[in-house]
């Protein structure tokens, strides 16, 4: 009598017969599925270190980069890559005093230092902000008065629709749409290519660097600082870093956030410098009035289709800028006073918050809109004082990032350290040479 066997029963494994083919096996996936949850996990907390570098490039630093460019032409990209180096440091620093203590910049000082000295970089930066603020809105006009705008109608509006964003939103839809603003920078590069430069001549002064003791060149080297590391961007990325909840855990990416904006807008300078000195530098015209009328002279030099594009990437400059800005005072100010700040609470929650931020965009707006106000002055003046103050706020992160009752294990290190106190050291000498000269 034949066995009788189950049929879900677990037969012996049979031997393959010599020569036969072996079923193949699935190829692993656990390096592919590594690298989704990887890039999942940054995108998550992708966003603040990206725009908060982004904005580096408002209307006043690009008035400042083409002013680089149409006055000395390639011999200023020299300064971009130390100048990306000490950006990279010091935002890194600004994040990562955020996701250790989960506290701001100006919650930090006013723990650490008292209300007297939280008073005073408040009144400074405070100052300075509302010359940026005001540039942006200056920017806004210009960019929009090449195509033959009114500035009276469209500051109002530009003004109404950034006050909007922030106050009627919340931070996730917020931020998104920032980030989208973020990547129309991109028009400059392409504007850049279809100017010509001579990317030998360009890439050469890239890596060789041009000293110089003309007070102009002084004045563009400090407003280049002053324009890409700026003191208002190390309260507003701090801010976003605890606002967004990026914690110890997730500090690692949140520096790959930091890293990767720092060197895209030194990029988008490049090739804003590039265009510049390939166009109105070549042809004579060393001297420019605004950003705007960058982008009005490349149109026979380079095309139409490049002051286009360089007139976009202004007024997108503009908007993104005048958004941030207003929104990193605004923090600072009421962090400092201890008042709730934030995107993600409601108007009733943060009242002070979002009056003041409110009355900051009414007011550099409004300031705009005075008859035959020397905007270019606000505009390059408010760089300068970028970089003149720049060292204030170093001095008092670096002592904060330092102290271990602060950060902890977290606390900078000798390299960090050098390179800031570099920078500060750099800038006050800059900043000497140039009192000295008249410049300033």
């Amino acid at each position: 009598m034949p066995e009788l066997t189950d049929q879900h029963s677990t037969a012996p494994t049979k031997t393959a017969a010599p020569g036969a083919r072996r079923p193949r096996r699935r190829p692993r996936r656990g390096w592919w599925r590594s690298w989704q949850v990887r890039l999942a996990l940054f995108f998550a907390v992708f966003g603040p270190g990206f725009i908060t570098a982004n904005v580096d490039n408002d209307p006043g630093g690009i008035f400042t980069l083409s002013q680089a460019g149409a006055q000395f032409g390639y011999f200023l990209l020299w300064t971009l890559i130390p100048i990306t180096i000490a950006l990279i440091v010091v935002q890194e620093m600004a994040a990562r005093m955020g996701a250790v203590t989960g506290k701001g910049l100006s919650d930090l000082i006013r723990e650490e230092f008292g209300f007297r000295w939280t008073f005073f970089a408040m009144v400074v930066l405070g100052a300075a902000d509302f010359g940026n603020i005001a540039a942006e809105f200056s920017g806004l006009a210009a960019g929009m008065g090449i195509f033959g705008a009114s500035k009276f109608i469209v500051v109002p509006i530009g003004a109404f629709l950034v006050w909007m964003l922030v106050v009627h939103g919340s931070y996730r839809p917020v931020e998104k749409v920032l980030i989208g603003f973020s990547l129309i920078y991109l028009a400059y590069p392409i504007s850049a290519f279809l100017a010509h430069p001579d990317w030998r001549v360009a890439m050469r002064r890239l890596v060789i660097p041009t000293f110089s003791h003309d007070s102009a060149y002084l004045i563009l080297v400090l407003g280049l600082i002053g324009t890409t590391i700026t003191p208002w961007m190390q309260f507003y990325l701090q801010a976003s870093v605890v606002e967004k909840g990026i914690g110890k855990k997730e500090y690692g990416l949140s520096r790959w956030d930091v890293i990767s904006g720092c060197v895209i807008t030194d990029v988008v300078s490049f090739f804003i410098i590039a265009a510049c000195a390939a166009t109105l530098y070549v042809a004579g015209q060393h001297d420019i009035g605004d950003a705007a009328q960058a982008a009005v002279a490349l149109r026979p030099l380079a095309g139409k289709y490049a002051s286009l594009l360089f007139a976009i990437g202004l007024i997108n400059a503009a908007l993104l800028s005048a958004a941030i800005l207003p929104l990193a005072t605004s923090y600072n100010i009421c962090e400092g006073l201890g008042f709730e700040s934030g995107v993600d609470k409601r108007f009733a929650e943060a009242p002070a918050f979002y009056w003041l931020y409110t009355l900051l965009i009414a007011a550099g707006a409004g300031f705009v809109l005075i008859p035959h106000l020397p905007l270019i002055r606000v505009i390059i003046w408010s760089q300068v004082a970028n970089g003149i103050l720049l060292p204030v706020v170093l001095t008092f992160m670096l002592i904060l990032i330092n102290r271990p009752t602060v950060m902890g294990e977290y606390r900078n290190r000798g390299f960090a350290n050098i390179i800031a106190w570099a920078t500060s050291i750099i800038i006050v000498i800059v900043t000497a040479l140039a009192i000295v000269t008249g410049a300033i």
